[in-house]
């Protein structure tokens, strides 16, 4: 048996190998993720024109600063120091020195409501003075749906509203719905970023409810117990659910429904508005900074120092979005 000559000699059969691309192979379609809608969500959408847009571009001057520049003498050049504050008078009253400080109560994480509405009315004068047309559209339009049941004059389109009148206005809302300065801001937001998509224009006929819908929309966006439509009838007498429930309606799809507004841009607009109110000698009540209050914006400043260190050590970058950052206070600074 060990001979290898021997004839023998068992073989083995062959096992055939089977080819590989006999081999069947369950056809596998390629998996396509369709959206349920066509709607892109609200984070995701940038228009063409992001950059021209002042109410999402955070480096884009606002529309009322272009508009108020026509009024203002030598456009926003001439502003007065900060060393100097004015009283109500107009007079100069005292100056900061090294042992006195003096500040005024708004910031911009808690402005003050009183000077922001001021500046708010006033922004919203020189969109009505300044105005480059005279487009319309019926939900605005205030022959066609007064807020009171005495309608409005023949000859209304053509007297422009004084700012006094403008302010009256707008404090008669938020002092009646009980709303914050902040909500004051993102209205005027809201009101450019509607003459920008809409292509209007606000004009003696339809300013009015183009800030009572503004207003409307900023303060169910922004505060957590917002007023309802029926409760802006019982401030204005003479309106009904059904004219507030079509306003919000169509003043939300020239909006695109687009109700963002990044902190960049809050900021900007508050920033801005100081500005204009400065170059129209709008003064802001200033007080001698105290001990109290140095400590508690002392301890809200090491409270945000504390919280960016620890976004450092994380590994967020430098230049990185404002937007993207949550700060928790730990302490209860708060300014009073």
């Amino acid at each position: 048996m060990g001979n290898k000559n021997s004839c023998c000699v068992y073989v083995s059969p062959r096992r055939e190998r089977k080819n590989v691309e006999d081999k069947y192979v369950p056809s596998v379609q390629p998996l396509v993720r369709e959206s349920c809608s066509n709607l892109q969500h609200i984070s995701e959408r940038e228009p063409e024109d992001f950059e021209s847009d002042p109410s999402l571009h955070p480096s884009t001057g606002p529309l009322f600063i272009q508009r108020s520049k026509v009024d203002i003498k030598n456009g926003l050049i001439k502003q007065k120091s900060q060393n100097n504050i004015y009283d109500s008078r107009g007079g100069l009253k005292k100056s900061n020195s090294c042992s006195t400080i003096y500040i005024d109560d708004s910031t911009v994480s808690q402005p003050n409501l009183k000077n922001t509405i001021k500046c708010v009315a006033l922004a919203i004068y020189y969109h009505i003075k300044n105005r480059t047309s005279e487009k319309l559209l019926d939900i605005f339009d205030e022959k066609l749906h007064p807020l009171s049941k005495e309608g409005v004059a023949d000859d209304y389109s053509k007297h422009e509203p004084e700012h006094r009148l403008i302010y009256k206005f707008v404090r008669t809302l938020f002092n009646a719905a009980q709303l914050t300065a902040e909500c004051a801001i993102i209205t005027l937001v809201y009101l450019e970023r509607l003459l920008t998509y809409a292509e209007v224009d606000i004009t003696p006929s339809n300013w009015k409810r183009i800030v009572l819908g503004a207003i409307l929309l900023a303060s169910k966006v922004w505060d957590d117990q917002a007023v309802w439509n029926v409760d802006y009838c019982q401030i204005l007498k003479d309106i009904t659910v059904e004219d507030m429930n079509e306003l919000e309606r169509q003043f939300l799809e020239m909006l695109q429904f687009n109700i963002n507004v990044p902190s960049s841009v809050y900021a900007k607009y508050y920033f801005n508005l100081r500005t204009l109110a400065e170059a129209n000698e709008l003064t802001f009540s200033a007080e001698p900074l105290s001990k109290d209050r140095a400590q508690k914006l002392e301890a809200m400043s090491r409270t945000c120092e504390d919280r960016l260190a620890e976004l450092h050590k994380n590994g967020l970058k430098k230049w990185s979005s404002v937007d993207n950052m949550t700060i928790s206070r730990r302490s209860l600074a708060v300014l009073s």
